[in-house]
C-alpha cells in the first residue's frame, strides 16, 4: 500500500497512522480533516506526510474513515464513489449497523470493510495520538464476506502487522455487545462525574479528597461528547436495554443497604469479584 488516506486525524485515526508508518515505512500517509488546526498539528507531529482533500482520493490504496459515526454514514458513500476499483475503504466506528446499511446497495460495496479496533483513551485530537495503541487489542470485523477477498487479505495483513487480533461478528451482535462493555461504561462515568460535580457545588472539599479510585472510574467522562452522542443515538435500543439492567442492579443494591443487610452486600460484591477472572490478561 503506497498511498493511505486518513479521514479524521484525531486520536484513533492518528494512532493508526503512526502504527502503519512504523510497520510500513515507505507508505505515504495523507490526512483529510475539516479542522485545519488538526491537519497542521498532524503534519508537525509527523502523523501524516501531507494534507489532502477528497479531490485526490482516486490515487488511494487504502482509506481509513475515522470520524464521528453520524458523519461516517454520510461520508462513506461519497468516499466509495471517488476511490478506484482496487482501493479498500474501512471505518473504525463504535457502531456498525447504520454504517453497513448506508452502503449495503452501493456499487462499490465490495471495496468496504466494516471494522472496530477496540482501543482508545479519554483524550481526543491529533496530539492525543500514540504509537502502539493497537498492539494486543481486538479488532471486530463485520460482514467480511461482502468485501472483495483480495481487499480482505490486504486489511487483515495490515491489522496483524500493527498487533491487532481479529474477531468476526455481524453488525447487530457487535452493537449489542459493545453497548454492554463500552457504551455503558462511558455513561456510568459521565453520570458519576455529573453527580459529584453537582455535590461539589456545595461541598468544595470533595475533589480534594478524590483519590485514584475516583480518578480511574470517572476517567471516561473526559471523552468527547461530539463523538459519543451520535454513538448513543445510533445504538439507542441496546444502550437503553443495558441501562435498564444496570439501574435495576443499582436499585437492588440501594434496597439491600436500606434494609441493613450487609451480609448480602458482601455477597453481591464477592460474587462480582469473578470479573477479575474473566478480565485476567485483558485489562
Amino acid at each position: 500500500m503506497k498511498n493511505i488516506y486518513i479521514i479524521g486525524v484525531g486520536l484513533i485515526g492518528g494512532s493508526l497512522a503512526l502504527d502503519i508508518k512504523q510497520a510500513y515505512p515507505t507508505t505515504k500517509i495523507f490526512g483529510i480533516d475539516n479542522n485545519e488546526a488538526h491537519l497542521d498539528a498532524a503534519l508537525s507531529l509527523q502523523i501524516i506526510d501531507e494534507k489532502s482533500t477528497y479531490d485526490t482520493l482516486q490515487k488511494a490504496d487504502l482509506v481509513i474513515l475515522s470520524i464521528p459515526v453520524d458523519y461516517a454514514v454520510i461520508e462513506l458513500p461519497k468516499v466509495l464513489d471517488l476511490v478506484n476499483d482496487n482501493c479498500l475503504v474501512i471505518d473504525v466506528g463504535s457502531t456498525k449497523q447504520d454504517i453497513c446499511k448506508a452502503v449495503e446497495k452501493h456499487a462499490k460495496r465490495r471495496n468496504f470493510l466494516a471494522t472496530h479496533p477496540i482501543a482508545g483513551t479519554e483524550f481526543s485530537g491529533p496530539k492525543a495520538a500514540i504509537r502502539n495503541l493497537y498492539k494486543g487489542k481486538t479488532n471486530i470485523i463485520c460482514e467480511v464476506e461482502k468485501t472483495a477477498f483480495q481487499l480482505q487479505e490486504k486489511a487483515l495483513q495490515m491489522f496483524s502487522d500493527i498487533g491487532l487480533h481479529m474477531r468476526y461478528m455481524n453488525p447487530e451482535a457487535h452493537d449489542k455487545h459493545i453497548a454492554y462493555v463500552s457504551h455503558l461504561s462511558h455513561i456510568s462515568s459521565f453520570m458519576l462525574g455529573k453527580t459529584v460535580i453537582e455535590k461539589a457545588q456545595n461541598e468544595r472539599d470533595i475533589f480534594d479528597l478524590a483519590g485514584s479510585g475516583f480518578a480511574s472510574t470517572v476517567r471516561l467522562a473526559k471523552s468527547s461528547p461530539k463523538m459519543w452522542t451520535p454513538i448513543f443515538k445510533q445504538n439507542k435500543e441496546n444502550v437503553i436495554e443495558i441501562l435498564n439492567a444496570y439501574i435495576e442492579n443499582l436499585a437492588n443494591f440501594k434496597a439491600i443497604m436500606e434494609a441493613d443487610n450487609f451480609d448480602e452486600i458482601f455477597n453481591e460484591m464477592e460474587n462480582t469479584n469473578h470479573i477479575k477472572d474473566i478480565l485476567n490478561g485483558i485489562v
